[in-house]
């Protein structure tokens, strides 16, 4: 009997890496997942981002739904599984245009893409396939020891129940930057 590859769901700020062979799958709309992959020791992980830059530490915790924070927390996961940095290749997937009440050169997904685009260049990793911008919502399936990539195009229909999860997540994000954090202080006895 054919054993089953175990399935992990990452939602809006997350991401998983492994050195066993899973399906890693999410749902896209204007947010970017990028999945690497270390063909040399079959090890791949990907996250999921909601927006481009990084969260403001002093006040909030490394939050992986922004960009920097996703790319250099996924490639530290990654080299702690095993696999070498050099040897990392990428796939990006999302960006697309869903919110129709922002301008589409404003529009979070674009400025998303252009962020991951960036890290990719500055740090030297290939991009060896894509699947970016446009108007439609995809759903991603990424084996870690493969590389493969699956992508199914999520039917209009569905938008509004992205549009509500994405603005969801944009409101708790602000509304946890907005609380005070947490301070220890230490004194000697």
């Amino acid at each position: 009997m054919k054993k089953c590859l175990e399935s992990v769901k990452i939602h809006i700020g997350q991401l998983h890496a492994s050195r066993k062979p899973v399906e890693i799958f999410t749902l896209l709309g204007s947010c970017v997942s990028v999945c690497f992959h270390d063909p040399v020791s079959r090890i791949g992980g990907m996250n999921h981002i909601l927006l481009p830059g990084k969260a403001d530490l002093e006040q909030f915790d490394q939050s992986a739904r922004y960009g920097i924070n996703a790319m250099e927390i996924l490639i530290n996961r990654l080299q702690k599984e095993g696999a070498v940095k050099r040897n990392l290749r990428a796939k990006v997937f999302g960006g697309a245009h869903i919110l129709r009440s922002v301008n589409e050169a404003n529009s979070p997904g674009k400025r998303n893409l252009e962020f991951v685009f960036r890290f990719l260049e500055i740090e030297s990793y290939p991009v060896i396939s894509m699947d970016v911008g446009g108007s439609n919502a995809r759903k991603i399936y990424f084996r870690t020891d493969t590389g493969d990539v699956r992508l199914k195009r999520v039917p209009a229909m569905y938008f509004g129940l992205l549009r509500r999860e994405e603005r969801r997540f944009t409101r708790q994000v602000k509304y946890e930057l907005g609380k005070d954090g947490k301070v220890s202080i230490f004194t000697d006895i």
